[in-house]
This record gives C-alpha cells, structure tokens and sequence, in this order.
C-alpha cells in the first residue's frame, strides 16, 4: 500500500486509499450473524467467569507486590532515581504475574515476527517507538518488553489497580491540563535518555491517541527531542474478528473487554525493527526525525501515513457532539477546503452571513461548484461526495455551509455557531425559525433528536407564534443547565441557569 505523497496535508495519490482510511477514529463492531451470537453468549457462560475470576486474582496479587515495592517513594523519589535493590528484583515478580494475565487473556502466544526480532538494550537505543496505538490490549506489548517506562497521560495513574502497575515502571507522566506539561515531559524524557544511571528504556506510542490502525497518524516530537537512538516497534492483532481497536467512535471498554475474553485465543504480533540512528539534521529537527521514523514504521506494517493528530480526535468528536452534518469526516473536509482555497477567500462565512432565503438549497456537482467559486476539480468533487445525500445524489447547501462555519469558529463561543445555523436554516429569511427548521438546525448544531428539538421548541414558543428567533432561544437556553456548553467559553454571556 504504497501511495503517499511526501507532503505537508499528508494527501495520498490514490483516492481508493484515501477513501479507506478516511477516518482512523472510527471502528465498527457488531456481532453478523447467529452463530457468533450463539458461541458468544455459549463463553460468556463457560469462558468469561473463569478468566475475569484469575485475571482479578493476578492483577490484584500483582498490585499488592507493588504497593510493598512502592512503600516509603514519593514520586519525587520515583522520577530521581531508577529503582535499586530488592525493587528492582521485586519488578521481575511482578511481571511474571502480568505475563500469565495476558495467557489467561486468551493471547496464549504474543508472536515476535521479522527478520529483526530481537529488543535493544537500554544503552544501544534508550527510547522505544511503537505504532500503531490502537488499543488498552496494547499494554500487552509493555508486559513482553519487560515493563519499560511509559509515556502515559497523568490521569492513566489514577486507574484502580492497574494504577499503582504502571507507577512501578516509573513512567514519565503528561499533564494535558498543564501548559507547561510538554516541556517537563520532553526534559525528563531527555534526562532519562541521556542518563548514566540505569534506567529502563522509555517506551513511547507516539500517535498520542488511539487509532484504527488503518495508517500511522502524526508522531508528536516529544519522544525524539533527546535525539538518540530509537528501536522502532510495530504491534499487529491478526484476527478474524478485531475485538481490540478502542477508538474515538466505537464500541466502548467493557463491550471490547466482553467480546475478547470470551474468544477462545487471540493473536498479537510484535516486531522488533533495527534501532534507528539518527542523522545531524534530525537531531536538530524532531519533527523531521518523527516522520522519517514514522515512515520506517509504516512501510514495514504496509500502510500509509495520514497527518491527523489527537487535536484533530477532539475537533471530530466536538463535531459529533454537536451533529455537525458529516461530522466523522470534517478533518478531511478542513483539509479540502484548504486545498481549494476557501479558508483563504473566506466566501463561506460571507454566504453565511447573507443567508439562503429564496436560493437553491438542494445542489447538484456543477451548481456546488459555482457556489463556491472554485473550478470542478478532484478535491471539490470529493467534497462534494462527502456531502452528497444518498436519497436524491445533491447536496444539501446549508448542512455543508455550517460544517464551513464549525470549522472557521472553532475556538469561537459556541453561541456564535448557532447564530450561523438561525441563519442558514431560517426559509424565511425574517430570523423567524419555523418549527421544522428548527428541528433541523437544533439535530446539526445542538446535537438534540427530533422528538427532544420539537419540545424545546414548544417551551420557547410558549405564546403558539409558530416560530422562535435566536434571541428568543437564548433567553430560553440561558435559564437551562442542558444548554450551559453554549456560554462556557463566552465572556460576555452570563447564564442565568435553573
């Protein structure tokens, strides 16, 4: 699968590959037919008590060991200093425990494939690189590295059990929250990487967030700051049916966790490749020597690369939150509508602000065109696509003109987006809001299903006018708590919420 381009917008030469990775936030899981109902619900009887009673039993023994190892450390203690002594040896207890959790699991053989197969020592490469991160199941490839220090989000030590784990790899934590958490985290990564003592390497998923593993997404720089040497790790899960992928649209922890255990084995495959050296431009560019890993990586697992980032996980789910028409594939649509000029020319919030009433709002491909002002072209004609109704093959107009607008005002007040919908979905062109309309504007900007847009309507029409303005709606969503993400980045609103 070898069709990128080396490129900035991370676009791909064949727009079949494209179209497959549209958006690696995304899995689908259901159990297709009878007989997998049928054997699922047989092990979930049989199976599943047995494994979730040792699993337990395993992980709580392993938790008990490292709360005796971890007695008398604060975690100025545990990030000064590797663990020495009776710790260390303790760790090795530790993760045999955790090694017979993953066979009680079900994964009775993590295979190691490749010409290459064999894991660096700390000094020859201090950082381990793995992708693609698609998975909670991907700390079974942390068990077989013998439990490396880990990049993990703060919030990961916080985890009942599992928590206190993770502490005893004295991992290097990030604070989302903390504007400077970057900085610390990139300088302790390069204290540990260029340390005399004798750390455990530092294991880094450098997508930062989950995936598809349909492409490798963005590595974050953080990992390659220090500018030494990387092993380079890919993690595969060849089974018939993936019950592992946990992204950002998808089935949740508990269902992923049901489904697995209650498959008779599944395979995971890891595979070491050569550590990689860097050259002097590289040390001097993380972000050149992420990618030039990140291709590594991706030509030994097959697929493409796609420069999509975990700010791009929380524009899509935002996007969803709110129904924003299309929203699954609106990074792309940024995309486009870059690649078109739009985000430059501003026309789209110009035909916003001017409203619909008494325009065409159902387009055919040449109409959408010139609408926009831009020539039919390959990228006009997949936004046109992404855009385009099933039911009729046009696209309707202000669905794709508030997915312009979410996009231009996203660190904007959300009040302002829904004064844009008031405006693209008001027939009448009076800034009076039919019932219908408003219905439609309330299910792709409010993210409310229809029975609940109907009801709304009906509190804010309380004199039966038959319509509701946007200040009308916002004194009305002013007063409601549900409505309170509408004025949480707003100055100037002050919610008189009941």
């Amino acid at each position: 699968m070898n069709g990128k381009m080396h490129s900035e917008t991370g676009t791909f030469s064949s727009d079949g590959m494209r179209a497959e990775i549209l958006n690696p936030f995304v899995h689908k899981l259901e159990l297709e037919n009878t007989y997998e109902k049928i054997r699922t619900a047989i092990f979930t009887v049989i199976l599943l008590p047995f494994r979730v009673v040792v699993i337990l039993y395993l992980i709580v023994t392993a938790w008990f060991l490292a709360c005796i190892g971890l007695y008398g450390l604060s975690e100025a203690d545990l990030r000064k200093e590797p663990m020495k002594g009776w710790r260390s040896k303790l760790r090795f207890s530790i993760l045999s425990l955790m090694r017979l959790v993953v066979v009680v699991a079900g994964f009775h053989r993590v295979r190691v494939i490749g010409r290459h197969h064999v894991p660096a020592s700390p000094r020859d490469a201090p950082v381990v690189v793995m992708a693609p991160h698609s998975s909670f199941f991907d700390a079974i490839a942390i068990v077989c590295l013998g439990a490396p220090s880990v990049v993990a989000k703060a919030d990961t030590a916080r985890i009942p059990l599992i928590g206190q784990l993770i502490n005893y790899t004295q991992p290097v934590y990030v604070w989302r929250d903390d504007p400077n958490s970057r900085q610390n985290t990139i300088k302790e990564i390069i204290e540990r990487a260029t340390s005399k003592e004798d750390w455990p390497q530092i294991l880094i998923f450098p997508e930062g967030t989950c995936t598809n593993r349909s492409c490798l997404i963005t590595f974050k720089p953080g990992g390659f700051y220090p500018g030494v040497p990387v092993q380079p790790v890919t993690i595969r899960y060849p089974n018939a049916r993936d019950t592992v992928t946990w992204t950002w649209e998808g089935p949740g922890a508990l269902k992923l966790l049901w489904l697995t255990l209650t498959q008779v084995h599944s395979s995971c495959e890891i595979e070491f490749l050569p550590v990689y050296y860097p050259s002097e431009e590289e040390r001097r560019d993380p972000k050149l020597y992420a990618r030039n890993v990140r291709d590594v990586m991706a030509k030994a697992l097959g697929v493409p690369v796609l420069d999509y980032t975990y700010d791009d996980c929380r524009m899509i789910a935002r996007a969803k939150q709110l129904g924003i028409p299309s929203a699954p594939a609106i990074r792309e649509v940024s995309e486009l509508r870059a690649q078109l000029g739009l985000e430059r020319s501003n026309l789209e919030m110009h035909l916003v602000a001017q409203g619909l009433a008494g325009k065409s709002r159902w387009l055919t491909r040449d109409e959408f065109a010139q609408r926009l002002g831009v020539p039919p072209n390959v990228h006009l004609h997949r936004l046109y696509d992404i855009f385009q109704q099933s039911s009729n093959g046009l696209v309707y107009f202000p669905d794709y003109l508030l997915a312009a607008a979410f996009l231009s005002l996203q660190h904007a007040p959300a009040t302002q987006l829904l004064a844009k919908a008031f405006k693209l979905y008001d027939s009448s062109g009076t800034g009076r809001v039919s019932m219908a309309n408003f219905e439609e504007l309330a299910s792709r900007c409010l993210g409310l299903p229809q029975e609940e847009a109907h009801h709304v309507f009906r509190q804010c029409d309380l004199d039966d006018k038959r319509y509701v303005t946007y200040d009308e709606f916002i004194d009305f969503a002013e007063k409601k708590t549900e409505f309170s993400f509408l004025f949480a980045s707003d100055s100037h609103h002050k919610p008189k919420t009941q």
